[in-house]
Formats: C-alpha cells, structure tokens, sequence
C-alpha cells in the first residue's frame, strides 16, 4: 500500500474558527488517503485586536463582535455552541496537552472535548488538573501529563512553534497540503477540492483519477 499523503493542520483551542475546522479536517483522513498531522500554533490576540481587553478601542471591540458573529453563524448551522471567551486566555499549555494527546494516540476525541467545554464556558484551558479531566473523559490517561508538560512537552512546543514559523502561518486553522497554505474554516471546500485534484480521495474510480492528473 502506497504511503498516505500527511497534511498540516494548524489549530489553537482558543481559535472559535479552529473549533470549526476541526471535525471537517480531520475527517479528511476517511474522505482521502491523507494522514492529518495537527500542529498547535497559538494566536496573537493582543496584535490581532488592540492589547488587553481594557486596551481595545471601540473599533477593535466591533471587529470582534463581528468575527464572534460569523463564527455563531457558522456554529447555528451545525449544531454547535461558540460563547466568546471572558478574557484572553495563555494557551501555551493547551497546546502542549494535545500534543500529549497525539503522542498517545487520543488526540481527535479529547481536542473534540476540549473545543466543546472551551467554547461553553465550562473548561478552562489554563487550568492543568481541567484538561487531565478532559483527558480521562475520553479514555486517555493523564497520569503522565504533568511531567510531559513540564519536560519535554516544552521541547516538542518550541518545535512545533519552530515549525509554524518555517511555515509562515500567520493564523489559524490553517493546512498545508504539501507547501499550499489554506487558511480558514471557508477555505476547506478549496482543500477537498485540492486533494481531490491530486487524485486522493478514497475509492475514486481509477478514471477519474486519470482525468484529474
């Protein structure tokens, strides 16, 4: 069997658009011969809109309203809850737990669970012994996580931030599907349209694949 194209799936937990890519990217991996290689990669809240929350100006609020109303939007059409967060969260150590997580192969349902409680209101994703909890919900075992975290969790974030930075990402979520960068949940049909066009998806008729090379 020939070896699975691995995309990049770039994701912060405190990203309400990366909760929307999430289940759509990593589905991809049914869908088409693709593995999904998640990358976490923190955004910049302060850059992006205006310091600290008490820093922002009027502008910079409605710019956040808005994004937090496409998102709902979004969000209404499948069924799902988006709250925006109550301050800026540090999601440095959430990043590293689903590294933890994909090291020990629970990563899709615990970042599923971590998304959903986030976006409730009901996680708090700076909190260690909350996402152990999140952990063990899903059948992981966190006994280990503490000294991941503060071990060589901090060595595998500073090479997945390494990476992000080799890889220019500005933003997130975002894929790469080999050096192509598609930032955005609305940019997905254009990834599915791309691995579809490099001959990728499961059980295409061999045809069909001709005709797209």
């Amino acid at each position: 069997m020939a070896a699975e194209t691995e995309i990049k799936f770039y994701y912060d937990y405190k990203s309400p658009f990366a909760y929307l890519a999430f289940d759509p990217v990593m589905a991809l991996s049914e869908s088409h011969a693709v593995t999904v290689r998640p990358i976490p990669s923190e955004i910049d809240i302060q850059a992006a809109f205006g310091g600290e929350t008490h820093e922002r100006t009027e502008r910079a609020w409605n710019k956040v309203r808005y994004i937090y109303r496409d998102a709902r939007r979004f969000a209404n059409e499948r069924g799902l809850t988006i709250l925006g967060p109550q301050k800026i969260f540090d999601s440095r150590l959430s990043a590293i737990s689903g590294l933890y997580a994909a090291a020990h192969g629970f990563f899709t349902p615990y970042s599923r669970t971590v998304f959903e409680s986030f976006f409730r209101r009901e996680l708090d994703i700076e909190d260690r012994a909350a996402l152990e909890g999140a952990m063990a919900a899903v059948g992981g075992d966190p006994s280990g996580f503490r000294a991941y975290a503060e071990g060589q969790g901090q060595a595998d974030y500073a090479q997945a931030i390494a990476e992000r930075d080799a890889d220019r990402v500005f933003g997130v979520p975002m894929v790469f599907v080999g050096e192509e960068p598609f930032w955005g949940y609305d940019r997905l049909g254009w990834v599915v349209r791309r691995l579809d066009a490099l001959g990728l998806r499961r059980g295409a008729a061999p045809e069909a694949v001709a005709a797209r090379a």
